[in-house]
């Protein structure tokens, strides 16, 4: 059915629909020919936008994949750095407050990523500036960041948390570890799975970074910290330590260890400053067996290859843990760990530690299991240091002895290439390893011996490195197939003999 108005439209319409056309024909007879490129205006405000295609990520492993403790650190991404903001409200619990950034680079499209963690109450997480979901299980903390993290982008993770660290056992030997809080104070061992128990961590060696330290006590408290002291802000009640460490760290190595300090300074001849912190409370003779730490140095400087950190330093507290740690350039004891009535006995284990520093911490393990690479190097540097203090006829004394002491409690001693899992630190990885050392030292030669240990320390220090890579070295610098006598002291149940030395043979 049609009305007057309904064609009058039409009209209009047919004639609207003619001038357009003329219009059109008129346009194309003006086109350039089409060897001349043009460019047609636009409106920008009226181009809509492709839509962007959501990324393909996928969430980062719980786990590095380390051939004994496979869930320990977490896939996906590396960390660069670490900000420890922390305030200490209550002393004898330990209670605090922490705001932790970590900067990371991602190795894959991330959907999810995992850090290590234990306890507290987490209040809130950002990636980037902008809120996370998260959730917990056991010692696992899964972030998803409100978008998904592209392959090789940078960024940042801020966690902030409350309470009081719990107590944490680890699972390579039955004693706690992490953050210990004492009479008075508190310290920080980690070795190898304790640091989650202060702070959210990737917490392998295999990924190292670098950290700030800002921690905030009451005073008259103090804090030790791994790094250079860089500043102490006083505000009255409280005093806030600033700690810088600049070169690449485990996380396992970290601390932070608060008591009222006698600090002692001094330097060795290479030039590497040396601050050792002292509970106040210690009478002035525990100081005795770290007077020598300059010229351990310098020793090892020399036969190692130059010391590897800014600064280095011993943190001795007033209460018994029974055992010592090498955290990077600041060694920790117990009074239990302090001989008195030997000093010389009590320098072997400062030297020990000090050893570390390029043998575990500057060359940090591949994997949990090359574990023999820390302690045999270190346990050897103990003989290293009394043949350069008493000649190598005590070294030899030195190692028939601790060789004797296999030999008769060999169930203390297992071959040290395959340490168990909930028994790392035993007598073999320390002892055996550190006999290997000197074997192969008889083996290829003094001047051989040296350099393999220089070349395998410039080779990976900041870094990691395994068995398979010493062992190359070795046959590098020796020229000599050494796939036999590796073979039989890293896995032999029975201590090989040292033909040389007249041990082990029938």
């Amino acid at each position: 059915m049609k009305n007057k108005r309904s064609t009058r439209i039409f009209l209009a319409c047919l004639l609207l629909t003619l001038t357009i056309l003329a219009c059109n024909q008129f346009v194309a007879e003006q086109k350039p020919p089409h060897d001349i490129a043009t460019v047609p205006a636009t409106d920008e405000a009226s181009v809509t936008a492709m839509p962007e295609q959501p990324l393909e990520a996928s969430a980062g492993s719980t786990g590095l994949g380390d051939s004994l403790y496979p869930d320990f650190g977490n896939g996906g991404y590396e960390t660069t750095h670490y900000t420890l903001d922390m305030t200490i409200n209550n002393i004898s619990t330990s209670d605090l407050s922490a705001i932790v950034s970590i900067e990371a680079n991602a190795l894959q499209n991330l959907s999810s990523f995992n850090l290590d963690f234990v306890g507290f109450e987490i209040n809130e997480i950002t990636v980037n500036g902008e809120s996370a979901e998260f959730e917990r299980t056991e010692s696992e903390l899964t972030v998803y960041p409100s978008s998904a993290i592209a392959k090789d982008e940078a960024f940042t993770v801020i966690v902030q948390y409350a309470g009081s660290p719990e107590e944490m056992q680890s699972v390579a030997l039955p004693v706690q570890t992490g953050w210990v809080t004492v009479d008075g104070g508190s310290f920080v061992m980690s070795e190898p799975d304790g640091s989650a128990s202060f702070y959210p961590v990737n917490d392998h060696p295999l990924d190292k970074a670098t950290y700030t330290f800002r921690v905030t006590v009451p005073v008259p408290l103090e804090v030790a910290a791994n790094g250079v002291l860089t500043e102490t802000i006083n505000s009255g009640d409280t005093n806030t330590y600033i700690f810088e460490v600049r070169d690449p760290m485990a996380s396992y190595l970290a601390t932070i260890n608060i008591d009222e300090f006698e600090i002692e300074t001094s330097q060795s001849q290479t030039g590497v400053p040396i601050r050792d912190y002292y509970s106040s409370t210690l009478a002035e003779e525990y100081r005795e067996p770290f007077a020598r730490q300059p010229e351990m140095i310098d020793y090892f400087s020399e036969i190692f290859g130059p010391y590897p950190f800014e600064v280095y330093g011993s943190m001795l507290m007033d209460t018994e843990f029974g055992s010592a740690l090498e955290n990077q350039t600041l060694s920790i004891y117990g009074t239990d760990m302090i001989d008195l009535d030997n000093v010389e006995e009590t320098e072997l284990t400062v030297a020990h530690e000090l050893s570390h520093q390029w043998f575990g911490d500057s060359v940090s393990v591949a994997d949990w299991s090359d574990i023999w690479l820390n302690e045999g190097f270190a346990t050897y540097s103990e003989g290293l240091w009394i043949e350069h203090t008493s000649g190598r006829e005590s070294l030899d004394d030195w190692v028939k002895f601790i060789y004797s002491d296999v030999i008769t409690y060999p169930e203390y001693y297992p071959a040290p290439g395959s340490p168990p899992a909930d028994d790392l630190f035993n007598g073999g990885v320390y002892v055996r390893g550190g006999l290997l050392l000197h074997a192969l030292r008889l083996e290829v030669g003094d001047e051989n011996f040296f350099a393999i240990l220089q070349t395998y320390f410039e080779r990976y220090q900041g870094g990691n490195a395994s068995t398979a890579d010493f062992i190359a070295i070795a046959e590098e610098i020796s020229a000599k197939d050494l796939s036999t006598f590796f073979d039989a002291w890293l896995f032999n149940e029975a201590i090989p003999s040292i033909p040389a030395m007249g041990l082990g043979v029938e």
